[in-house]
């Protein structure tokens, strides 16, 4: 019996439509007249998901009891007994209830597989296994319910049921995914734009690598080794010399023309371990492959141009980008053919691009000798060719042989050698002249004369030049490369230095001063601007102890930028530690003009805002405040007034004006205060584990509102949040008294709150005309009322305040649009736990 075949249609998120599709699917199989029964579909309260059911067979749930609820499941033996041609089975990665055949329902199709029933399922991109810490990263939901990818990629077909962020939230504000209630707390957590966006391409992306899996998978069965240009894939050679660049940028150009187009560099290693030989160079390749969308490789191999190839067959490649030899004409007629040559002749019908750079055809050229060695090596070899050489000669002459030539020939061969590899060109070249005219002199009949009889002694002396040359060459490359291998891991260790210190908190500039002591292993830096020790957070940037009289000690001064000075107090610095110097230097003049570059920003800004608050106080005082002083002022000159009686009801009406007045400035005073104490952070916080019902009714009560006005949606497994229950109950009061102004006559305001993870949100919710999004940015700045024209708004200061005391609290208060029309004002505190880390025993942070 044949194994029924396995569909599954996966979704980036819920309500994208799979179940919707599902049915659809069945609906049309069903009238070409194929045996289709649905087996289990969840339609989460969606009318037209249930719609499409209808004109279904729908084989009956199995019922289960677990701790007095009542379950039901897919019922396994009733499908198989029916033994349908299709089965229509909903949420392939569900958890079964306890005492159901098998755990998963996964396993229960696989029975329906084994049974020959072919079977139509659905997933969500965050049930797979592989997917799932991906998944709980960008949602913060964890997922429960996976199954395992080998499960889901072993399906016979896999489709992508796709659906647009925004038109996925536009239905879910039509209340086509989840029931009313659930819509604001979904829109602002899991159903964000960037989640839904990222989760699609999450999706879009499994779903590429499981068809370029299968794609292999069918070439490697059918064994068909050559290139199937399904997708461009351009591989670009790196040599790790300064043509790379070129050649990614080619090859980028080439990747770009085709839709989809891939872009791999591949470097080559010996598989002795050498680097290459411009390592910097090569991490900067590295680099500028990730910045244009390609991804690097290194692989080992002592045949390069097979390496290549068979990277590039293996890679799936199309094209292949190599760069021209760079050896020149000469050296590549009288050697063996190059890269290039034997990639083309391997690459079969892979497409070879051989691109042209500057250094092309330039590898050879006589090295610039000398320099390289210090004078002390130089010295030394001169040494060692005058004391050495007349001691060679000497026994060389006591125990000369007449078949003794050959010996005494490669003796001053060595001595030759010895004296190069000390001291370089010079003194080498000098041993071989001073040693091929004591040989003639000593060993060459006839003896003890300087003459050259014999045209083949010249030869040999030429033989001992060439010797000299050639080992001084490799002396010197050696010298100068370790040289600057040692100069660039110096400069690179204390620029990285530096950099830690500053990323770790550091003063830039001290740490700069204190880096550069130690690296020179000075007694002492600073840094004068003007003549006078620099101050940094109130610490002078300087380091070590500073010689007291400068004449006296070694001072070495480097100028930073136009005024300032850092100077090294020591020891004498060496012409390369100079050069390593003037790198810090720069970075000092960088960081002390970015500092006051800063510092008359951050000026700019506090001068900006204080006369911006500035103004708009004596603007809110000139009226807000006057308001109350003038109508209390009015009615105490009425009471004290001896012309006029007053009968008691207007007496009593008076006095109640002046207390009205009076209550109504003492709240703005009090309500300035604290917006200074906000804004100066001196707000006295006393954080405790805080139940929400306990701040939100009284709150209530407070501004005198019932069921008529607002709707409450507080769960009874609510978390406590930590919190400072009379700054919370201010905060709602003041969120509560704004969304009810603005709210239209008859309309309620909600108020709803939800736990996720370690966090509790507080949502209150109004259908008024709410903010256009460009002055989103003004709501919660002090004297700001958006266009608030009438006389009891107050001083716009209470969105100011609540965000300070939420903020004070360790909270967020953001600001979100109501599903069709409004405010929503998100109050977002952390959950309390039975010992937090930011409270003390008496809950003072």
């Amino acid at each position: 019996m044949r194994r029924g075949r396995l569909r599954v249609l996966l979704g980036a998120a819920p309500g994208v439509g799979k179940t919707y599709t599902m049915l659809e699917e069945g609906r049309r199989l069903a009238d070409e007249g194929h045996d289709v029964v649905v087996a289990f579909v969840e339609t989460h309260g969606r009318a037209a998901t249930a719609a499409m059911v209808n004109g279904l067979e729908v084989v009956p749930r199995h019922a289960f009891e677990h701790r007095g609820l009542g379950l039901e499941e897919l019922d396994l033996d009733a499908v198989l007994a029916r033994k349908p041609a299709i089965a229509l089975v909903d949420e392939l990665a569900h958890t079964n209830a306890p005492g159901a055949r098998h755990a998963k329902r996964w396993q229960d199709v696989d029975d329906l597989l084994d049974a020959g029933i072919d079977v139509i399922s659905t997933v969500n991109t965050q049930h797979i296994e592989s997917l799932g810490d991906v998944v709980q990263q960008i949602t913060g939901v964890p997922q429960r319910e996976t199954i395992p990818d080998a499960v889901l990629r072993a399906a016979d077909q896999i489709e992508v049921v796709d659906l647009a962020p925004q038109a996925l939230r536009d239905r879910l504000s039509s209340g086509l995914v989840y029931p009313a209630e659930r819509i604001d707390a979904a829109l602002s957590n899991y159903f964000r734009l960037g989640n839904l966006t990222a989760l699609r391409e999450i999706a879009l992306l499994w779903l590429a690598d499981e068809v370029e899996q299968a794609l292999k998978n069918y070439r490697a069965e059918h064994g068909i080794d050559r290139t199937w240009e399904a997708r461009e894939r351009v591989v670009v050679a790196l040599t790790g010399g300064p043509e790379g660049e070129t050649l990614l940028r080619r090859g980028a150009r080439i990747a770009s023309r085709a839709s989809g187009g891939e872009l791999i560099a591949v470097h080559v290693t010996n598989p002795d371990g050498m680097r290459a030989r411009h390592p910097g160079t090569l991490d900067r390749q590295r680099t500028l492959v990730e910045q244009l969308g390609g991804t690097f490789h290194q692989v080992v191999g002592e045949d390069v141009p097979r390496a290549l190839v068979d990277f590039a067959r293996a890679a799936d490649a199309t094209q292949l980008v190599i760069g021209v030899s760079r050896r020149s004409r000469l050296a590549a007629a009288f050697s063996r053919p190059g890269i290039g040559a034997t990639v083309i002749r391997e690459s079969g019908d892979i497409d070879v691009h051989i691109v042209t750079h500057a250094a092309a055809g330039s590898a050879f050229a006589l090295p610039k000798l000398g320099g390289s060695l210090s004078r002390r090596r130089l010295v030394v070899g001169f040494v060692v060719a005058l004391v050495v050489g007349p001691l060679l000669s000497w026994l060389l002459v006591t125990f000369r042989t007449d078949s003794s030539i050959t010996s005494d020939v490669l003796a001053y061969q060595l001595l030759v050698i010895v004296v190069a590899l000390i001291g370089g060109i010079w003194p080498g070249l000098f041993a071989a002249v001073l040693s091929g005219l004591t040989l003639n002199y000593l060993f060459v009949p006839p003896l003890y004369t300087p003459t050259i009889a014999d045209p083949r002694q010249l030869l040999a002396l030429g033989f001992y030049v060439v010797n000299a040359l050639l080992v001084s060459y490799v002396v010197d490359q050696a010298a100068r490369r370790s040289r600057e291998a040692r100069r660039a891991a110096a400069e690179s260790q204390l620029l990285a230095t530096l950099a830690g210190s500053v990323l770790r908190g550091e003063d830039a500039l001290q740490a700069m001063v204190t880096r550069s002591r130690e690296a020179f292993g000075l007694t002492g830096v600073r840094l004068l601007i003007d003549g006078r020790p620099r101050v940094a957070d109130g610490e002078p940037a300087q380091d070590g102890e500073p010689s007291r009289d400068d004449a006296a000690a070694n001072v070495t001064s480097v100028p930073i930028g136009t005024n300032g000075v850092l100077e090294l107090h020591g020891r004498d610095l060496a012409a390369s530690e100079r050069r390593l110097l003037q790198v810090i230097a720069a970075q000092l003049e960088q960081a002390i003009e970015h500092g006051a570059l800063t510092r008359a920003a951050e000026a700019a800004d506090e001068l900006a805002e204080t006369d911006r608050v500035r103004s708009a106080l004596l603007a809110a005082v000139g009226h807000d405040l006057r308001r109350p002083l003038t109508s209390a002022s009015a009615a105490i000159s009425a009471l004290r007034s001896a012309e006029v009686q007053l009968p008691a009801a207007e007496r009593a009406e008076l006095l109640d004006t002046a207390a009205e007045s009076l209550d109504s400035l003492a709240e703005l005073v009090t309500n300035l205060l604290d917006v200074s104490r906000v804004q100066a952070g001196a707000l006295g916080v006393q954080l405790a584990p805080t139940d929400l019902a306990d701040v939100v009714l009284p709150a209530l009560d407070e501004l005198g509102l019932g069921p008529a006005a607002v709707e409450l949606d507080l769960s009874d497994d609510l978390a406590p949040v930590l919190a400072d229950a009379v700054l919370l109950q201010r905060v709602v009061v003041n969120l509560l008294a704004n969304a009810v102004r603005h709210s239209p006559v008859g309309s309620r305001v909600r108020l709803a709150a939800s736990g996720f993870r370690d966090r509790v949100e507080l949502r209150i919710v109004d259908r008024g005309p709410g903010i256009p999004a460009e002055r989103r940015g003004e709501v919660f700045t002090p004297f700001q009322r958006l266009g608030d024209t009438d006389n009891e708004t107050g001083l716009g200061l209470g969105l100011a305040l609540s965000k300070g005391f939420v903020e004070g609290m360790g909270g967020t208060l953001d600001v979100d649009d109501t599903p069709g029309g409004g405010l929503t004002m998100v109050v977002t505190l952390p959950a309390a736990t039975a010992t937090d880390p930011s409270t003390g025993k008496d809950g003072l942070r």
